[in-house]
C-alpha cells in the first residue's frame, strides 16, 4: 500500500487596516510563484524521486480569492498513512505576518511548514543579521527558504518526507537557468477564481538596473535569465487546452529580456498561423520605444496593456535613486508610441522620494495629467522593502522603521521622511489619486482615446471602475482589488479584538450595500461621460499638449524640465487639495 504525501501550496494575502484578511470572490491576477511551484512539484512527482511507495498529491490555495481551510489541511495531513508539508509561496513582506498566523495552528498540529518568497530572500540577501520576525518564525519551528527552488524543490520535499527539515535553506547563490524548466501552469479551477481568467508566466528573471528601492536586483540577481521561445510556446499551448489565452508576463522589464524578439515572433506565429487569440499585459521600461520593432511586434503579439515604471518626473530624483535609465524628456514620445499601437498605458508613480513635498507631488500629478497621454496611473508610497538598498541603508544607520511588516504594502509610510510628516505623506498619496481620477480628467482620457482612433471607450469604462472604484469605493489599491469583498469574523488579526456576531453582521450589511451602491453610481457617471464624449462630433480632432508630438516647437515640454530644476510653480494645488 502506497503512502500518501501531500504538498500544500498556499499564497497568503495580508490584513487591511482593520485587521481583516483582504479576500475576494474573484481576484485580479494569479500568483506566478504558485504556478511555478505547482509544476515543479508535478515534475518531482513524475520523476519518482520520493520513492515508488510514495503517492504525491498537490493542493493549491490562493488566499486572495479563497479561504484557507486550516482545519481541513490538518485532518488531511494527519490521516492514517498520510504525511505532507505546507509551503507558503511567494510571501512578500506585507504578507509575512499573515503567513506566520496561518502557520501557527499547523505547527501546533505537528505539521511541517515552509515559508519562502521575497521577504525571506530579501532579508537574507541584504542584512547582516536576521530580523526578529524571521528568527521568531524559526523558533516556532517554521522552515525558511531563500532563493529559487527549481533545482532544489525535490531536496526540500525529501527532507520534509523524512522529517529532517532544517530551520533555514539559502539558495540565493544558486540561481537556476530558466531554459527547459517546468512551465508555470496552474490548474484551471484555480484560474477560474480570477476576473477575466487571466494567467501568468515569467519569460525571464533578474534586472540589470540599479534602482535603490528595488528588491528584484538583489533577490533574482542583476544578471537576467530567460525562457526560450520554445518554452513560451509550450506554456501557451498548454494553457490554450484549458481555455486560457490572456497572460500577464511577470518580467519586471520584458524589454530587457534577451529573447524578447524570438518570443514575440513565436507568439505572433501562434496568433496568425494557429489562430490562438492571445492577449498580453507586459511591464517595460521607459526606453523600450527605442528598441527597433519592439512596440510594433508587441502589438502584433497581442499586447493590449502595458505597465511602465515612470516613478517620477524629476530628473534629479531618478538619478539619486539609481533609476538612470528613465529619461524624462522621452516620456511623452514613448507613451505616444504605445498609444499608436492601441495599447492601454499604465504608469507606476512613487510618492515619498527625499525631495518630495505635498506641493511638489500635486504639481507632478498635474504634469501627468496635462503633459503625458497616460490612461491609468498607479500611485505608490516609497517603501524601504527588505531586500532593497534603501532598506539596507536605513537598517545600517539605525533609522526608525515601522516594525509591522503588514504595512510594507507600498500604501503606508514605513520610515521617516525628511520633508513630510507621516500624515502629510499620506495626504499627498491620497490626494494624488483624487486629483488624477477626477471625472473631469477621466473625460479628457476618454477624449484622447477616441482622438487616437478608438471606436468607443467601453473598455476604458471598466478600467476606470476598477481603478477609481478600488480606491474610492473599496478603499484598497487596484493591484490588490477584486470583485465582491469577503470577510470572515474569525479571521481577524490576533492583535485586534474579535467583533460580536451582530455587530459584525450589521457592519457587513452596510459595507456591502455601500459598495454595491458606490459601484453602480460610478458606472452610471462614467457611462454618461462616455456617451457625452462619443456623441461629440469634434472628438476625432481633439488635441491637447499630451497628444502633441514632443518635437513640436509650438508645444515644448514646458513643465517637465522646470520641475527637475526646482523652478516650476505649483499647478492647481488648491484645486486638488479641495477635492
Amino acid at each position: 500500500m502506497k503512502r500518501s504525501f501531500r504538498v500544500v501550496l498556499i499564497k497568503p494575502s495580508h490584513y487591511d487596516d482593520e485587521g481583516y484578511v483582504i479576500r475576494w470572490m474573484r481576484s485580479s491576477i494569479p500568483s506566478n510563484t504558485l504556478a511555478c511551484l505547482y509544476t515543479i512539484a508535478e515534475a518531482v512527482k513524475t520523476s519518482g524521486r520520493l520513492g515508488e511507495g510514495i503517492d504525491l498529491s498537490i493542493d493549491v490555495y490562493d488566499e486572495i480569492n479563497q479561504r484557507i481551510p486550516v482545519e481541513k489541511i490538518i485532518r488531511q495531513l494527519s490521516a492514517r498513512n498520510t504525511s505532507g508539508v505546507i509551503c507558503f509561496a511567494g510571501v512578500q513582506s506585507n504578507q509575512f505576518p499573515r503567513a506566520v498566523d496561518l502557520a501557527r495552528p499547523l505547527r501546533v498540529a505537528g505539521l511541517p511548514v515552509m515559508i519562502g518568497g521575497f521577504h525571506v530572500s530579501g532579508c537574507l540577501s541584504m542584512l547582516k543579521r536576521l530580523p526578529e520576525d524571521l528568527t521568531s518564525a524559526m523558533d516556532e519551528g517554521i522552515t525558511l527558504v531563500a532563493g529559487e527552488v527549481e533545482a532544489r524543490f525535490g531536496e526540500l520535499l525529501e527532507d520534509a518526507l523524512h522529517g529532517r527539515l532544517k530551520p533555514l535553506y539559502n539558495f540565493l547563490d544558486d540561481l537556476p537557468s530558466l531554459e527547459g524548466q517546468p512551465m508555470p501552469i496552474l490548474p484551471a479551477e484555480v484560474i477560474s477564481r480570477n476576473v477575466g481568467r487571466m494567467t501568468t508566466f515569467d519569460a525571464g528573471r533578474g534586472c540589470p538596473f540599479e534602482c535603490s528601492f528595488c528588491t528584484i536586483i538583489n533577490v533574482q540577481g542583476r544578471k537576467s535569465r530567460w525562457r526560450t521561445a520554445d518554452d513560451v510556446e509550450g506554456i501557451i499551448r498548454e494553457n490554450h487546452k484549458r481555455g486560457l489565452n490572456c497572460y500577464f508576463i511577470t518580467d519586471d522589464d520584458f524589454a530587457r529580456n534577451r529573447n524578447w524578439e524570438a518570443i514575440l515572433d513565436r507568439i505572433i506565429l501562434l496568433r496568425e498561423r494557429d489562430k490562438i487569440r492571445i492577449s498580453l499585459l507586459i511591464q517595460v521600461d521607459t526606453a523600450c520605444h527605442r528598441l527597433p520593432r519592439f512596440i510594433e511586434k508587441a502589438a502584433k503579439a497581442g499586447c493590449r496593456k502595458v505597465f511602465i515604471g515612470l516613478e517620477s518626473v524629476n530628473r534629479d530624483t531618478l538619478k539619486e535613486t539609481g533609476k538612470k535609465q528613465n529619461n524624462v524628456e522621452e516620456y511623452r514620445a514613448m507613451l505616444q508610441a504605445w498609444r499608436k499601437a492601441k495599447a492601454v498605458t499604465y504608469a507606476g508613480y512613487i510618492i515619498g522620494f527625499p525631495n518630495d513635498t505635498y506641493e511638489s507631488v500635486m504639481q507632478d500629478v498635474e504634469v501627468l495629467k496635462k503633459e503625458l497621454p497616460l490612461d491609468l496611473v498607479e500611485f505608490f508610497v516609497l517603501t524601504p522593502l527588505p531586500g532593497s538598498e534603501d532598506h539596507q541603508i536605513l537598517v545600517n544607520e539605525g533609522a526608525w522603521l515601522d516594525p509591522d511588516m503588514n504595512k510594507y504594502d507600498s500604501e503606508h509610510p514605513c520610515a521617516n521622511h525628511p520633508k513630510m510628516s507621516h500624515e502629510e505623506w499620506m495626504r499627498a498619496y491620497q490626494h494624488a489619486w483624487k486629483s488624477f481620477y477626477t471625472f473631469e480628467h477621466i473625460e479628457t482620457i476618454f477624449r484622447r482615446r477616441l482622438a487616437d482612433g478608438q471606436r468607443n471607450v467601453g473598455k476604458m469604462i471598466s478600467q476606470m471602475i476598477w481603478f477609481r472604484g478600488s480606491i474610492f469605493v473599496e478603499g484598497v489599491h487596484p493591484l490588490q482589488a477584486g470583485f465582491f469583498r469577503r470577510k470572515d469574523r474569525s479571521e481577524r488579526r490576533p492583535s485586534f479584538p474579535r467583533e460580536g456576531r451582530l455587530v459584525f453582521a450589521w457592519r457587513r450589511v452596510r459595507e456591502i450595500g455601500s459598495s454595491l451602491f458606490g459601484v453602480a453610481a460610478l458606472y452610471w457617471k462614467l457611462y454618461r461621460i462616455a456617451r457625452k464624449v462619443e456623441r461629440d462630433p469634434s472628438v476625432k480632432t481633439y488635441r491637447d499638449l499630451a497628444l502633441t508630438p514632443p518635437e513640436s516647437k509650438s508645444h515644448p515640454l514646458r513643465v517637465l524640465p522646470s520641475i527637475s530644476s526646482g523652478t516650476a510653480e505649483p499647478l492647481a494645488v488648491k484645486e486638488a487639495s479641495s477635492k
